[in-house]
């Protein structure tokens, strides 16, 4: 689950003519026609692929609202998957900066934390104006020359209910951007570009979940590398570390996203009507006021029994669980000691089930701060990691 301060929270027409055709040109038409009827079905056809381009339209890049990025942007629809391998459709962001540079450039699939669950939070509608909260960060990357999309994620701008904290759908969301940013013929990218992930607490449970399955649901990505932080491994036990806290809102938003991949396990029969009331709310809203809404409560405050007790929804909640496949590539984790919000125990426990498994984990401590303070002080640390990836170094792990 990302998690912030409320402090930090809180901050054409087209003519056409209608000349009676000679037979001549009657007929080349109608061969017009068929041909772009079948240039059309080829790609439809091809948009069966995850990462294949549904539709791109221009967009723009802004830290601050009208601060200059010397960037061009495009909104992308893309095909992704769900947690349970169905078809979907995902929003992005791609970002290129515009710095003359002819030879190929790297390629971030940037994950953000949590903006919240209402589809005018997504990043990619927020890019635009200088108000996404994490816009600051990517322009650390993009300042280094690399390319960068931001997913954002299943529901979260498109049809449906955000997933949030579903690890899987993260997970394909994340490596289906990085496709997708290739297969733009005007970003300039393509095939063989060495691509990095990266993000911090719900993308850092997004990221780490991508770093995953890269290797068998996305081989052909040239992923160099992994920087994740604050990672929710265990979602569980993240919710019984916060359940009460003022972090509690993040629990009700994450069983909301989870009922919305899962809604089998029907949510709404276990809130009593404070809690329908709540999480009907956070459904529509973005971060700031889902997680003040939500700090300070019990999940006993909210539901007539408590669905996390319950078999099907800890089946559910495992299957985010992280740290069960060692990632093809290596990674950089850390994880600030002092997280008020994520156990520092979760993050030393994945780097643990990782490193018994063969991976190649470089583990951070990071002495002084807590959980936001975090993914600032250390996005220098992570960007270098990558860099050096990039350069083709060898990776230090420390496991």
């Amino acid at each position: 689950m990302r998690i912030r301060s409320s402090a930090l929270a809180a901050v054409a027409a087209l003519a056409l003519s209608a000349a009676i055709p000679t037979t001549a040109t009657a007929q080349a038409a109608t061969q017009a026609a068929a041909q772009a009827t079948t240039q059309a079905a080829a790609r439809e056809g091809a948009a069966a692929r995850p990462g294949d381009i549904v539709s791109s339209a221009p967009s723009a890049f802004h830290p601050l609202p009208g601060q200059p990025t010397n960037t061009k942007a495009w909104k992308i629809h893309y095909n992704s998957t769900t947690a349970d391998g169905a078809p979907n459709v995902v929003s992005g962001t791609v970002i290129v900066p515009q710095d003359g540079r002819t030879g190929p450039r790297p390629l971030i699939t940037y994950a953000v934390g949590t903006v919240g669950m209402g589809d005018s939070c997504a990043p990619s509608n927020n890019l635009p104006y200088g108000t996404a909260l994490e816009a600051n960060l990517i322009q650390q990357l993009t300042l280094r020359g690399w390319a960068v999309v931001v997913t954002d994620y299943e529901g979260l701008g498109t049809p449906g209910v955000h997933t949030y904290t579903v690890g899987p759908s993260a997970g394909h969301a994340v490596l289906d951007a990085a496709r997708a940013a290739t297969r733009l013929p005007e970003a300039g990218l393509s095939a063989t570009t060495p691509v990095g992930i990266m993000g911090y607490s719900q993308g850092g449970q997004a990221s780490s979940w991508a770093a995953e399955l890269q290797g068998s649901y996305a081989p052909e990505l040239q992923v160099k590398g992994t920087a994740t932080g604050g990672v929710p491994a265990d979602l569980l036990k993240v919710a019984d570390f916060n359940n009460g806290s003022y972090g509690s809102g993040l629990i009700f938003m994450a069983a909301a996203g989870q009922d919305a991949a899962f809604p089998e396990l029907k949510l709404d029969s276990y809130l009593n009507p404070a809690g329908k009331l709540l999480v009907g709310a956070m459904k529509d809203n973005c971060v700031a006021i889902d997680s003040i809404a939500g700090s300070f409560k019990r999940i006993s405050d909210l539901t007539t029994r408590n669905p996390l007790a319950q078999p099907d929804w800890q089946a559910r909640l495992n299957q985010s669980k992280l740290g069960r496949t060692a990632p093809a590539a290596p990674v950089y984790q850390y994880h600030a000691l002092g997280d008020e919000l994520i156990p520092y125990a979760v993050g030393s426990r994945l780097r643990s089930d990782w490193c018994a498994r063969g991976a190649n984990v470089e583990f951070d401590t990071i002495w002084i701060g807590e959980h936001v303070s975090g993914v600032i002080t250390q996005s220098l640390a992570a960007g270098n990691w990558l860099a050096d990836r990039f350069a083709g170094r060898s990776a230090r792990p420390n496991c």
